[in-house]
């Protein structure tokens, strides 16, 4: 146990106040799953990028898969701004316009995430095999919710489905397909892509 808080001191007084610690553990092992994948990497070579023992990375995460598992919940956080808008707020074409907007610049700023997710499909299955379903289906039933209202008209939100089909085939399912593409160039181009569908 000294060990560990040793470890922790010194990794403590390296980054940040607050939560730099974890996130800076988490932006390294999101470099190596990228580059080595998850399974070619261990703990160590987490521990050694930087530059502290073993023990130090225990203090935030019992394993690697719990390492994964928190990469991956970042993208979970890019929705629920716009989950909890919508229960406030009247769902419009131009609110959802807003929100996608938002969503498209928080994708952009976590890019890899989605280049990590492509390169460790294997892993990723794994973890949703093992109970991660659950939360991830309820934000999903939320998204289904507000387009099943029929308040709006059919015609507006099958508009808003496949707005939000562009954003994410442009941004998560197309993998590495447009790696060498600029952040500010994509952006652009997807946000073009939501302006069209939303306009007919």
């Amino acid at each position: 146990m000294a060990t560990v808080t040793q470890a922790e001191t010194h990794i403590e007084h390296d980054g940040q106040e607050g939560s730099s610690t974890r996130e800076r553990i988490l932006d390294v092992a999101l470099d190596l799953f990228t580059e080595k994948g998850f399974d070619g990497t261990s703990l160590r070579e987490i521990a050694e990028r930087l530059g502290v023992t073993k023990a130090a990375l225990y203090y935030y995460f019992a394993s690697k898969d719990d390492i994964l598992m928190a990469l991956h919940m970042r993208i979970h956080e890019f929705g629920r701004e716009a989950l909890r808008r919508m229960a406030e707020e009247p769902v419009t074409l131009e609110l959802w316009r807003e929100l996608l907007d938002q969503i498209v610049g928080q994708m952009l700023a976590q890019r890899k995430i989605f280049l990590m997710h492509e390169r460790n499909q294997a892993a990723l299955e794994k973890l949703h095999e093992e109970g991660h379903d659950a939360e991830h289906d309820d934000i999903q039933n939320k998204f289904r919710q507000v387009l099943a209202d029929t308040r709006l008209p059919l015609r507006d939100r099958v508009r808003m489905a496949c707005s939000f089909g562009a954003v994410f085939g442009g941004l998560f399912m197309a993998g590495d397909a447009f790696e060498t593409t600029s952040n500010q160039e994509l952006g652009d181009l997807v946000r073009a892509s939501v302006r069209d569908v939303l306009a007919g």
